[in-house]
């Protein structure tokens, strides 16, 4: 019993010297990784207890950070930063187009007529131009071409009313022939259609009549506000039409001015051009669709299908539709041929129709409109269908030459940007030659 307390106080000596010798030797490791280089080793005998030491190398703690945070917009991936960039910018723009169609819809007859007004002018101003330089004044000569222009139009709408209210009384009756010789056809087919079934479609197409005619008649009853629309519309066409034959060229230098002066340099260039653009556009597509409307109609007169000219004038005004307005026009000379002249006539309608409308799309647009207002086919397509859908027929025929017109001064404006990067470019490198070479000293 006496020998215990002796073993447990050498036990504890030990423990404590063992934890002495710990914290000498934290003590000096710590010492270590503050001091800035290690002292040289003296040669002797501490040479050799060197290789034990570096064998056991040292517990380093992590070091905190030192410094400032940085900033988190650094913290943010360049993808994710570019991205928002663009989105941001994006919102903005499409803001912007909103308020302006928004404001566009509000005034929409003003603009509809002052477009048609510029369509109009850009295919009559080479006629005024003409007439100018033959010596006639540009009063009298924007004056007679406007009137001319516009009797010409009257004068087609004016011949095909007559000639449908003409033929109104004979074509309902073929078409009521047709509609018979259309149902025998389809009861004598391979389609197995009974009679029953042909009973309960006209049935159904009576039902559907019958269930809107409010609204027809409430169609009717607006028909007052709508022909008021339509002849202020054709006024204001009108006159557009003659301040802009005659003083066009004033009313651009005006907009020029409202133009920054920093950008106003490019814009005097793209205006010409887009100009060109819109008068090519506009006196290409006319070429196009009296050649489709004669060639057209002379196929169906031959065919012996009644108002061969009504509709071939049908078929010159909807060639203004770009694709749809084609395709309508042809499918209407279908349907007539069908209902009063049979199957075979219609089917040698279609025949016409296509082969026409395939020269028109692979040789006539390519000579006669050319490189200035080539615009690929999908975005004539997606372009008619975006304007139709926010404007109507109206949208869908000026929606294609205001593509060509963006598409031209886009090109011109890009152009003239890489231009100027490449005088900026260029003068440092030709200021030094330039004053060498002004130098008297340089000269003697």
């Amino acid at each position: 019993m006496s020998r215990v307390p002796g073993w447990l106080g050498r036990l504890g000596a030990g423990l404590t010297e063992m934890s002495e010798r710990l914290d000498e030797r934290r003590a000096e490791v710590e010492k270590e990784q503050t001091e800035p280089a290690e002292p040289a080793v003296p040669v002797g005998r501490e040479t050799a207890e060197a290789p034990a030491a570096e064998a056991a190398p040292p517990v380093r703690r992590p070091k905190p950070p030192s410094g400032p945070r940085p900033d988190p917009a650094e913290a943010v991936p360049w993808g994710v930063r570019v991205a928002a960039e663009a989105g941001w910018r994006l919102l903005v723009l499409a803001g912007t187009v909103w308020v302006l169609m928004r404001v566009i819809s509000a005034v929409q007859l003003v603009v509809f007529a002052f477009v048609i007004a510029l369509l109009v002018t850009a295919l009559l101003q080479p006629t005024v131009a003409r007439l100018t330089r033959r010596g006639v004044p540009r009063g009298p000569a924007t004056a007679l071409t406007a009137i001319s222009g516009f009797v010409v139009i009257g004068l087609m709408g004016w011949f095909v009313t007559w000639q449908v209210m003409e033929n109104i009384d004979t074509l309902s009756t073929q078409i009521q022939s047709g509609i018979d010789d259309l149902r025998d056809w389809l009861l004598k087919s391979p389609f197995h259609v009974t009679d029953k079934q042909i009973n309960q479609i006209a049935k159904n197409l009576r039902e559907a009549i019958g269930a809107n005619a409010d609204q027809i008649t409430s169609a009717g009853l607006e028909g007052v506000q709508v022909i008021i629309e339509a002849l202020t519309g054709l006024l204001l066409v009108f006159f557009s039409t003659l301040f802009l034959l005659y003083d066009g060229k004033r009313i651009w230098e005006w907009f020029l001015k409202l133009v920054p002066a920093a950008a106003r340099p490019g814009v005097a260039g793209a205006g010409p051009r887009a100009w060109s653009t819109l008068t090519a556009y506009v006196r290409g597509t006319v070429l196009v669709a009296l050649i489709d409307a004669i060639f057209i109609g002379i196929g169906i007169y031959f065919l012996d299908v009644p108002m061969a000219v009504p509709l071939a004038v049908f078929i010159f005004l909807f060639s203004f539709i770009p694709l749809v307005g084609a395709v309508a026009s042809g499918a209407l000379a279908v349907i007539v041929a069908l209902v009063t002249q049979g199957v075979f006539a219609a089917l040698m309608t279609l025949v016409v129709v296509l082969a026409v409308q395939q020269i028109e799309g692979h040789v006539l647009q390519p000579f006669i409109l050319g490189r200035a207002v080539r615009v690929h086919p999908l975005a004539v397509v997606l372009t008619v269908a975006a304007g139709g859908m926010v404007a109507g027929i109206g949208g869908a025929v000026v929606a294609v030459p205001l593509v060509a017109v963006t598409n031209t001064v886009v090109g011109y404006l890009r152009q003239y940007s890489l231009e100027l990067q490449r005088q900026d470019a260029a003068e440092p490198a030709e200021e030094p030659v330039a004053q060498n070479a002004e130098d008297p000293a340089h000269l003697g």
